[in-house]
């Protein structure tokens, strides 16, 4: 399937380079652009994710682009579309997530929303799904305000299954947004 390439006034979300590992593996060991997951990633990590997703996109046409700045940098982060990996309390199984990691220089500039509301074009469009999810650390509040910018409506507090019990980021946040009415 081809990749899908999508574009905003300015934005390119895009297939994965060689040439964005430097830039993605200094954002994953950038404990600023990490502070709401469990831990940085070594190079090695943020390469074999890269290399992931890559692949997802080839496969399936969509999932978590690599974004970069038309006339500006050739790349900032992602945003796309994933499978959470785990049953998102409350949701039947098989529920998408949009989510975003940009690098810190770039955050509050609206790439952000702007990317999110790319990908959820095509997931109302082209993957017809009828409920989009994303959800957060409690205490990321720029996420969340991601969150409401893109019309995403809290739902609930939750202890993610991925982290120890005790752990400091085990408290969750969970937003959906279901199909816009046309």
């Amino acid at each position: 399937m081809s990749v899908h390439e999508l574009r905003t006034e300015r934005l390119v979300l895009r297939q994965w380079r060689d040439d964005d590992r430097d830039a993605w593996a200094a954002m994953n060991a950038d404990p600023e652009v990490m502070r709401h997951f469990p831990a940085t990633l070594t190079r090695a990590e943020s390469d074999h994710w890269a290399d992931r997703n890559a692949a997802h996109l080839d496969e399936h046409g969509w999932g978590l682009w690599a974004v970069e700045v038309i006339d500006g940098p050739p790349f900032i982060g992602f945003t796309g579309l994933l499978a959470p990996g785990f049953a998102v309390p409350g949701r039947p199984d098989g529920r998408v997530e949009v989510g975003w990691r940009l690098a810190a220089e770039h955050w509050g500039r609206g790439y952000a929303p702007e990317a999110a509301h790319a990908a959820l074009r095509v997931a109302w469009e082209d993957l017809a799904l009828d409920e989009v999810v994303s959800f957060t650390a409690v205490a990321n509040a720029n996420s969340r305000r991601v969150m409401d910018k893109i019309g995403l409506t809290y739902e609930r507090e939750f202890d993610h299954p991925k982290l120890p019990a005790g752990h400091p980021l085990q408290r969750h946040v969970l937003y959906r947004t279901g199909r816009p009415v046309r």
